[in-house]
């Protein structure tokens, strides 16, 4: 498999969503924007040539949209492989690509959300353990941040206190979210407009900047709902999954 880093140069032609074909999409025009502001930050998106099957997203966590405190780690947003494009070591390809240039760069590891067991939209801990990663915190809803430390007393990384109790005030659906995952683009303005249907309480909080983001009362800030108050998933509800958690 032969790889391709995203740069200024060649980000409007290459193709960087993982489930999205077409340039034109709002989805796609939207994260090419999250990414060209980034990349000026140290971010990485390293991809493969086959369109949109496998990369690997990550940044200096000091520029990281997600509170934590990881001075001098990488952060992986998103490591990604698609279907019948698993099981042939593109994963390991993709972290491996990334330890080496985390130490080149004198990084002390790398960060990266995950959970105990498996949840959707999250790195898988399986492959986390298996890679030599181990959970350093846990938010309250169970978010952990694992961490790859490259030294044995590498300090670990450890979530900002705003993230660590995972409620809000506010009655109603609220969701947090930012152009750094594409399908928010998309399917933010799909359960607002549902919920203006069903005369349902319902803010959308977009993160404009990292300072916002890094002070989030949620550690995932690509896709957080709440409701009443609590938080209820990370996963980027359609039409239909969000239509079933109004009527619960």
């Amino acid at each position: 498999m032969e790889y391709i880093r995203i740069n200024k140069d060649n980000l409007a032609k290459e193709h960087i969503c993982c489930a999205i074909s077409n340039n034109d999409d709002i989805q796609v025009s939207a994260k090419k924007s999250w990414l060209k502001e980034r990349l000026d930050e140290g971010l990485v998106f390293l991809k493969s040539t086959e369109r949109g099957k496998c990369f690997i997203e990550y940044i200096p966590a000091e520029y990281a949209w997600v509170p934590i405190k990881a001075d001098n780690y990488l952060y992986i947003d998103c490591l990604w492989v698609s279907g019948s494009f698993k099981g042939h070591g593109y994963s390991n390809d993709l972290l491996n690509a990334c330890i080496e240039d985390g130490k080149k760069q004198k990084k002390l590891g790398l960060c990266i959300l995950s959970s105990a067991k498996k949840r959707g939209f999250l790195a898988d801990p399986k492959f986390l353990s298996h890679k030599g990663f181990e959970a350093a915190d846990e938010a309250d809803n169970g978010i952990q941040l694992w961490y790859l430390p490259f030294k044995k007393d590498a300090q670990k990384p450890a979530f900002k206190d705003c993230a660590r109790k995972v409620r809000i005030k506010d009655k109603g659906i609220v969701v947090y979210y930012s152009h750094q995952c594409p399908f928010t683009a998309k399917y933010v303005p799909v359960i607002e407009k549902i919920a203006a249907e069903k005369g349902a309480a319902f803010k959308a909080i977009q993160f404009k900047d990292k300072k916002s983001a890094q002070n989030a009362p949620t550690p995932v800030t690509n896709y957080a709902l709440f409701k009443d108050g609590v938080y209820i998933t990370n996963e980027i509800q359609s039409d239909k999954k969000f239509l079933k958690l109004l009527g619960e």
